[in-house]
């Protein structure tokens, strides 16, 4: 696990490497997650499988085919479901 940034700005909080497959978190304190730029970019450049959005909400959801927005809620409940 590690975090990951640019130059130019871009992160992701954290990148999971997990049996050959590489997964991003990022962690927000905005009500309505949204897939910023940084999220983009990370994706591209890392080549990452999935991405989840961690939001103090109560809902999961997608927001992409490969992004998701997660519940704190739920990673209390269950630490090993941020990817489903």
């Amino acid at each position: 696990m590690w975090f990951w940034a640019t130059h130019q700005g871009a992160e992701m909080d954290l990148v999971i490497q997990r049996e050959g497959r590489l997964l991003g978190a990022e962690i927000n304190r905005t009500d309505v997650p949204k897939i910023t730029p940084s999220v983009r970019i990370a994706l591209k450049d890392l080549g990452l499988e999935r991405v989840a959005i961690v939001y103090p909400g109560t809902k999961r959801y997608p927001l992409a085919s490969s992004v998701e927005a997660v519940p704190l809620r739920d990673l209390a409940e269950a630490p090993g479901c941020l990817f489903g």
